[in-house]
């Protein structure tokens, strides 16, 4: 189909062209005369003003060019009379290529929730708003790949299915071919995963870190970019049951290196953000959170606070604020807590480091204090924690022990093991939540609206 898309009409159309665009009617109005049709393609977020001199067009012609009908017109391409667009197209002739009747149509009216619209996903891509993030979405899905492959990293799959639990959480969904309703058991009346699809009982990765590890201790630098799962029960706007991971891994790298490449890396994202998709990150600026732009800029420019955990704590304490959820040395900070930090002390992103060793996983370099880990977290203003990582511990003694002390079974592990008993190296890595990046850089509000199809309690309709 000889079809010029949208966006490239309003950048570069010239005038007095003959042209033949393709999309979804937005809207239509007009007279008796004359017709004008807000014609959209899904590359950019503004329409193409279509004009039909009625005298030229049937009724029979003219009534199935409705809302969110899907159509074909070509036409003359002029500057335009009215305010708000350069160019218009004087319709010549027009193909319907599928009607939308306008008494069903769930989206003939402007305004609809985002929580309505939220229960018809397969149609929410057609509004400016969704548009806008799924562009934005796939930017910034693109500018992670450009950054590490310029960076020297290799692009590392990472299993879906697997049998450990890099977390340690156990909120882990099964797969499996048995029953379910009547599962082979062994003699202590346990499933008997022997007889299972694997021959042990596997699950969906929480993530791909543990197995990226092994791609760094040979390529030197990887990373991780693909979906992640989580059987919490939580329906709050932060969660999903599905989501997207990038986890990068870098052999000799120690907690100062990993928090350089965090902050230039995640800077860069947003940079690339701003740079590519300004017309949409306008529009949400100006419908959903009028601070946006200027926020994404003050995360480019700012130089990210770099605080132990201690002395967090400290500030948090004689801030004279009463929390949620009290504030003391070895709790596990919550989004009140990061938040303070970053929007209300500091005025700018801030890395944790340090944390106590007790509240992190088992894999976290141990400082010689022995009550601390070389964990780092950054925190974001309205995010709070956006990535989380550490120097990974390569010391062989004293990984073990640490598994001991998780009950973490090293007959389990015996393969993650031995990356530190042949060779080891200093490493370091972090997860970056890629919804979370997406959330932070669209201004939304809730987690659920930057994914296409979100995965959260009893929603796996789509």
């Amino acid at each position: 189909m000889n079809r010029i898309k949208i966006s490239d009409v309003l950048k570069h159309g010239v005038p007095g062209t003959t042209i033949t665009v393709m999309g979804w009617v937005r809207t239509k109005r007009g007279n008796k005369n004359i017709a004008f049709v807000a014609l959209n393609d899904g590359s950019v977020i503004n329409n193409l003003q279509i004009v039909f001199d009625l005298s030229r067009f049937d009724e029979e012609t003219m009534r199935p060019v409705t809302t969110g009908a899907g159509v074909s017109i070509t036409g003359n391409l002029v500057e335009s009379m009215g305010k708000g667009q350069k160019v218009e197209l004087l319709a010549e002739s027009v193909k319907i290529f599928g009607e939308a009747d306008p008494d069903t149509y769930p989206l003939q009216k402007k305004g609809h929730s985002l929580e309505f619209l939220r229960s018809i996903a397969h149609l929410r891509p057609r509004t400016n708003t969704f548009g806008a993030v799924l562009r934005i979405r796939h930017n910034l899905a693109y500018a992670i790949h450009k950054y590490f492959h310029e960076h020297g990293f290799y692009y590392m799959h990472t299993p879906i299915i697997t049998a450990s639990d890099a977390e340690g959480a156990g909120q882990m969904f099964r797969v499996s071919v048995l029953d379910a309703a009547n599962p082979p058991l062994t003699s202590d009346g346990k499933v008997n995963f022997a007889d299972d699809f694997f021959g042990r009982e596997s699950r969906l990765t929480v993530s791909g870190q543990l197995e990226a590890e092994l791609g760094a201790l040979a390529l030197g630098q990887v990373y991780t970019f693909g979906p992640t799962f989580r059987a919490e029960n939580s329906n709050t706007p932060r969660h999903l049951a599905e989501f997207w991971m990038i986890e990068p891994e870098m052999a000799f790298y120690d907690i100062v290196d990993n928090m350089d490449l965090a902050e230039d890396f995640i800077k860069y994202l947003i940079r690339f953000a701003i740079d590519n998709c300004s017309e949409d990150l306008a529009f949400l600026n100006e419908m959903y959170d009028k601070e946006l732009v200027e926020r994404l800029k003050l995360v480019v420019d700012s130089s990210f606070e770099r605080l132990d955990y201690s002395v967090a704590i400290d500030i948090l304490k004689s801030s004279g604020r009463k929390f949620e959820f009290p504030v003391d040395w070895g709790c596990d900070l919550q989004s009140e807590h990061e938040r303070y930090l970053v929007e209300q002390h500091f005025g700018k992103p801030v890395i944790l480091i340090n944390y106590p060793r007790d509240i992190k996983a088992f894999y976290m370099k141990q400082n010689d204090d022995g009550k601390t880990v070389r964990a780092m977290d950054v925190l974001f203003p309205r995010i709070g924690e956006i990535i989380g990582g550490s120097q990974r511990e390569e010391d062989l003694t004293k990984l073990n022990q640490r598994l001991k002390e998780m009950n973490i079974s090293e007959e389990e592990m015996w393969w993650y093991v031995d990356t530190r008993r042949f060779g080891s190296v200093p490493h370091s890595g972090f997860g970056l939540g890629f919804e979370r990046l997406v959330l932070f850089v669209t201004g939304m509000a809730n987690i659920r609206d930057v994914i296409p199809f979100p995965r959260t309690p009893q929603n796996a309709e789509f």
